[in-house]
């Protein structure tokens, strides 16, 4: 069996090619036994993400089954595309495990979404690893057995950028974000975590907008008329193009601080181009400028295969399988009880640093990159970035435990 250390060694090797569209991407036929898994996501509704989501993760899936597969088993992946409802993502998920016979689920990015998979996987006893959906109900309020969720959660990130927001001194503060279970959690942790830091804030107004619906006019009419010293912004996707659009043509973020979670991650920076706002403080992921062995060997082996840099959601999937890849290695067999056991404490290695799948709330250690928004060559980036460990940003796990039913 390869380990991790031989796995990360072959990356700049010659690659396997991955079929084309959302299904089978592995040769059955080069295996006397194949491990079946299934995934789940929205692949036509957000693209942006979810495509270099793919990317990631069939190129990781590719190297372990070139380097021998799982204890002499190839993995296959059934993929499948929940057209971004949660209704069909759970019949998706039904059928995969009933008629495919899968071993576990992987996937989602919505929180509304993968808060139904994760109900589905609760219900049917099937493991479900969420690789992207950020809601903090998914690991506490609605938590359970079989769900375990890889990102840094809403509550990390929030208070990742809470720490940087309470140097800025500001009291006044306004909040913008989509009207659903992400955009509630994401502004909650924010006040809840910004408050702790400096209590004297005052929450001046709240915007809401309805999810890839936004009215950018007057949602930017609302804030000014607030008069915040400062704005935290939680739109992403084509609400977050419109928003700085309609703010910079009215002067909204003119000697206003602005934090936003999420925005410096290439799929909804790079798309800004030139109307790319400067000295936000974000969350994100500055791909070409990381210098580990590890990182830069993924990224190395990725721009060979798919030709260009890696994006957010890049390395968010090739995480993922490399947390089934783990899983696969360390549990006793493919019996959901034997994969439970071998989730709680799982330790993966990857590009973005060593994180664990804590055993109290089922919520990974991945962290996160935090810094400005700016320009390099002409080019929306993040500049002045640090990596922010997610375990320095979790409530212990004896508090955590508290959280979950």
């Amino acid at each position: 069996m390869q380990t991790r250390r031989s796995i990360l060694a072959g990356l700049g090797a010659v690659i396997l090619s991955a079929t084309a569209g959302l299904g089978l991407v592995t040769d059955r036929a080069v295996a006397a036994d194949v491990i079946k898994i299934g995934e789940i996501n929205s692949y036509t509704r957000l693209p942006a993400f979810t495509i270099p989501y793919r990317n990631g993760w069939q190129l990781a899936l590719e190297e372990v089954n070139k380097a021998g597969g799982i204890k002499g088993a190839q993995i296959e992946v059934i993929s499948r595309d929940d057209t971004g409802d949660p209704a069909t993502a759970v019949r998706i998920a039904q059928e995969l495990v009933s008629k495919d016979e899968v071993s576990l689920l992987f996937g989602t990015f919505f929180s509304h979404i993968g808060l139904a998979v994760s109900d589905f996987a609760k219900h049917r006893k099937t493991l479900f690893i969420a690789a992207e959906p950020l809601t903090d109900a998914l690991v506490w309020s609605k938590g359970n057995d079989y769900t375990y969720r890889l990102r840094p959660s809403t509550h990390m990130q929030a208070a990742m950028l809470a720490k940087q927001a309470a140097k800025l001194g500001k009291k006044k503060w306004a909040t913008i974000a989509p009207n659903y279970a992400y955009g509630k959690d994401a502004v909650k942790a924010f006040k809840s975590e910004l408050t702790k830091l400096q209590p004297e804030v005052e929450w001046v107004t709240e915007q809401w907008p309805t999810l890839f619906k936004i009215d950018a006019g007057s949602t930017v009419r609302a804030l000014e008329a607030a008069k915040p010293e400062a704005i935290y912004n939680v739109t992403f996707g084509g609400d977050l193009a419109k928003f700085v659009r309609e703010g910079s043509l009215r002067y909204l973020f003119d000697d206003r601080e602005v934090v936003s979670i999420l925005t410096g991650e290439p799929e909804y920076l790079t798309p800004l181009g030139k109307e790319a706002p400067k000295d936000w403080i974000v969350t994100g992921y500055p791909a070409a400028q990381i210098d580990t062995e590890v990182h830069q060997a993924f990224s190395k082996a990725y721009q060979a295969k798919f030709g260009e840099l890696p994006k957010a959601g890049a390395l968010v999937g090739y995480n993922a399988m490399l947390s089934v890849i783990e899983v696969l290695k360390k549990a006793k067999s493919t019996e959901t009880k034997d994969l439970l056991v071998a989730m709680n404490g799982l330790t993966v290695e990857a590009p973005s640093g060593t994180f664990t799948y804590r055993a109290a709330d089922h919520q990974a250690t991945m962290g996160a990159y935090v810094g400005k928004t700016g320009f390099i060559d002409g080019k929306p980036a993040m500049i002045e970035w640090s990596y922010a460990d997610g375990a320095d940003y979790l409530p212990s796990e004896e508090e955590a435990q508290k959280l979950r039913p």
